[in-house]
């Protein structure tokens, strides 16, 4: 690169560094997009491990938490089937619900919970977690209980670190500051009954669903951090179980609803307008993008929960790969 007379030597590594991180910033768009490419689906090699959440990071690579077995499972970047990573024992995991890949400070944050007997009534208390994994080796680095109890759902991550949590069983959101050592209630509202997939958009607000209910509520981040009025929004057609949710860019995200779809979601002021992706999908109950792909998972719960499906085998579970390219 030539520089023009009179350039400092200081601005020159400037320059440098900022064509350096653009390069790797580059690099790593492009590997997501080509760990992507060829993969029809990523296949979980196990038998009956029920994954209800997945994720993935930068780099390409898938993650898997078992309802059934507390594993964690991950697919390489451009693996086709996900293997046993991360043992219960290893990090203290029960139910593994939501997953969360955070590249930013290199963590899998996972909802853990005690167990239920399938077509079981939980009890009204029960052990659940927020635990933070290395996103690279599996390590437990911290274990943040759900103060009361309750059921740990799903996760969503702001830029500034704080890390936040639905509890189902409750209806209400947790927080855990970037440094805290515990969690904390930050919202709690009637609308907020049966919370299960959330995201944080570009408005800065918390998008909530609710699984039994089928409602889309933002909660907005008061500049001091704490959580403003929860308010349902108006969508264009009735959800269906939606579960888990990832932001996509701007306003929209990505939705599976549990009777099959797979949804593109547009934020419009307390409006938004649901477009379908993907329909026949079996019990699809989570959602994660890598490159131009979208990886939505089928849980196939109802041979968990049906007492007359119980016996069959469910087959494989897999996440199943859908084109999808943001709207810029």
């Amino acid at each position: 690169m030539a520089y023009p007379c009179g350039v400092s030597e200081s601005a020159r590594h400037r320059s440098l560094t900022i064509v350096a991180l653009a390069a790797v910033l580059i690099t790593t768009v492009s590997v997501a997009r080509a760990a992507a490419q060829g993969r029809t689906e990523v296949v979980v090699n196990d038998a009956r491990e029920y994954p209800e959440s997945v994720t993935s990071s930068r780099d390409g690579a898938v993650f898997f938490g078992s309802l059934e077995k507390g594993i964690i499972y991950r697919a390489a970047p451009g693996a086709s089937r996900a293997e046993p990573w991360v043992q219960p024992a290893a990090a203290g995991l029960q139910t593994v619900l939501g997953v969360l890949a955070d590249d930013a400070s290199s963590t899998l944050w996972v909802c853990s919970s005690a167990p239920v007997a399938p077509g079981a009534t939980p009890p009204p208390v029960r052990d659940s977690s927020l635990k933070a994994l290395d996103l690279r080796s599996g390590a437990l680095k911290g274990s943040y209980p759900f103060p009361g109890g309750g059921v740990c759902n799903d996760i969503a991550v702001a830029p500034d670190g704080t890390a936040y949590a639905t509890d189902t069983m409750a209806g209400r959101v947790l927080r855990l500051r970037r440094g805290a050592q515990a969690l904390a209630v930050w919202s709690t509202d009637k609308l907020l009954a049966s919370a299960d997939g959330l995201a944080l958009l570009a408005d800065g607000a918390l998008y909530v669903n609710t699984v039994q209910t089928g409602t889309l509520v933002r909660i907005p981040v008061n500049r001091d951090g704490s959580a403003g009025q929860a308010a349902k929004l108006e969508t264009s057609r009735p959800l269906v179980r939606p579960d888990g949710m990832r932001s996509v860019n701007g306003m929209i995200l990505l939705l599976a609803e549990g009777d099959g779809r797979l949804d593109e979601v547009t934020i419009d002021g307390d409006a938004a307008r649901v477009n379908v992706l993907k329909e026949g999908l079996a019990g699809p109950t989570a959602v994660t993008l890598v490159g131009d792909t979208a990886f939505v998972l089928e849980a196939k719960l109802n041979y968990r929960n049906d007492p007359n499906l119980r016996s069959q085998d469910p087959g494989p579970f897999r996440a199943v790969a859908v084109p999808y390219r943001a709207p810029k």
